[in-house]
């Protein structure tokens, strides 16, 4: 096939996909292209831990001769996609961002990358991450810090920074994210792409590192609204071996892209309104009023409190056993993430926060969207704009006062998501502005469960009718990368 594909810059999954099924483009092609724009924008962006070069062009390679052959597999068929580093990958290293993990190989592929293998997607790499999720800005990794593609001094967001980071930069036209507080939200809203975090149990969480099981989220992260249903409809599905999976009919989601809105009623949580950067607050302020002529209007509501539906102990129960594997050890902070409190070690504190947390699922959809007659909840995907990777390694200021309060208070990331995490909702988040200084605004919209074909619908109306997810980062192959001060380095411990 002659090498005539057009620069993957500048397409969507969805048209990239369409380029194959003509054969107007190969697999191949596609996946070389990729592989060229991560070797260039890499060492800037540090947005990958394993390349998978020659792994990736085989499997380019078969899937391009079913291509000639008149054989697709789908809408992914000869796509390459990113794959997080807490997500297996057979014979491939699958490491968390950790020291601890360095040599850790995946026996078999998570569910989620066998269901991408059979939908033809291209697998090109691990994306790096925060270290096993215990923080919400991809700074601290044992790989190095994710760099935001928007400006290189500031995180990425996270956990899931590098599979944003790299869809950002077209290094791949999709990406796999995991979300426990926001960890696919944030980094999409800090890097200016679009992160969905389906209904909980919807996609199987087999075969990935986790965080909090009760709390945990697998999703896409993709150019658009219509490109995360694409990857959405190969990965959700019921799996038998995962206790947390739901046994339910997956809809058609791509056919809710260009869907009505007209009659959807929207929410407004006033709780995530509150404390917002300027920039954020007037973005919101200019997406409201555009929402408001797409629907039927928004009205305020209030949403049922988490205080008492926490199950902290399932962190530490989670990661009990990986401190010390293969003499490696944590980053201070995510030993610090990992430590055992008192509470956290009480069987019956646990087991109380887990039934307050099932309680509220269970009654979620009733008391905000029935009760308070709407269909869908909009809210900033963040508070504050993205820190300083440097200001964000500078240890936390030490409890009960004295010196270490010198160091500048860090803003709370997952502020404005985590909520969403503990009442198991489908929640997209999409561009909705820029700041001043020129970096990306994210806007979320949430739906009850298993609503992704509402949430989808009217998150493609949104984009249909705004421009910003069409902007991409400036970046230059040539930009010097930031170097952290010494007193940064220093108190890091680098």
């Amino acid at each position: 096939m002659a090498d005539t594909s057009p620069d993957v810059s500048t397409l969507t999954l969805k048209q990239a996909s369409g380029e194959v099924r003509a054969k107007r483009v190969s697999p191949v092609e596609l996946t070389r292209q990729c592989l060229e724009r991560i070797a260039l924008f890499n060492p800037k962006i540090n947005a990958w831990i394993t390349v998978m070069r020659e792994k990736a062009l085989e499997q380019a390679r078969v899937l391009e001769q079913e291509q000639l052959a008149g054989r697709l597999r789908g809408p992914l068929h000869g796509i390459p996609v990113g794959i997080k580093d807490s997500i297996d990958v057979a014979a491939v290293r699958t490491t968390a961002a950790s020291a601890v993990y360095e040599y850790r190989f995946a026996s078999e592929d998570a569910e989620v990358v066998r269901r991408l293998r059979a939908a033809g997607a291209v697998l090109v790499g691990k994306c790096n991450m925060h270290e096993f999720d215990a923080g919400a800005s991809s700074a601290v990794s044992y790989w190095g810090p994710v760099r935001n593609p928007w400006n290189l001094e500031r995180v990425a967001g996270g956990p899931s920074g590098g599979s944003a980071a790299a869809v950002a930069m077209a290094n791949c036209f999709a990406a796999l994210g995991t979300d426990t507080a926001g960890g696919i939200r944030i980094p999409a809203a800090y890097c200016g792409v679009v992160g969905l975090k389906p209904t909980f149990g919807r996609v199987s969480m087999r075969g990935i590192v986790p965080m909090a099981w009760s709390l945990d989220h697998c999703g896409p992260l993709a150019r658009t609204v219509e490109d995360a249903a694409l990857v959405l409809q190969a990965i959700a599905g019921y799996d038998y071996q995962d206790i947390d999976s739901a046994d339910r009919a997956v809809p058609d989601y791509p056919a809710a892209i260009g869907a009505p809105v007209a009659q959807f009623r929207l929410g407004v949580p006033v709780e995530f309104f509150d404390h917002l950067d300027e920039d954020i607050a007037q973005a919101m302020d200019a997406a409201l009023e555009v929402l408001q002529k797409l629907t039927k209007g928004t009205h305020e509501v209030g949403l049922p409190p988490l205080l008492h539906a926490q199950v902290n102990a399932e962190i530490i129960a989670a990661h009990e056993n990986v401190r010390g594997v293969n003499g490696g050890v944590f980053e201070p902070s995510t030993a610090r993430a990992f430590s055992a409190s008192p509470d956290s070690a009480r069987a019956v504190d646990y087991i109380r926060g887990w039934r307050n947390l099932e309680l509220v699922r269970r009654t979620v959809d009733e008391s905000v969207f029935r009760k308070q007659n709407v269909d869908l909840l909009i809210a900033p995907a963040a508070r504050h704009m993205p820190p300083s990777i440097e200001m964000d390694l500078v240890p936390a200021p030490a409890p009960g006062g004295g010196r270490g309060n010198a160091a500048p208070r860090k803003p709370d990331l997952e502020s404005a998501t985590r909520a969403f995490n503990g009442y198991g909702l489908p929640v997209i988040t999409v561009p909705c502005g820029f700041s001043k200084d020129g970096l990306p605004i994210g806007m979320q919209i949430a739906g009850p469960h298993f609503a992704e074909t509402q949430v989808l619908a009217l998150a493609h109306a949104y984009q249909q009718a705004t421009e910003w997810h069409l902007r991409r980062p400036p970046l230059a192959p040539d930009t010097k990368v930031p170097v952290l001060s010494k007193a940064a380095a220093e108190q890091t411990g680098s």
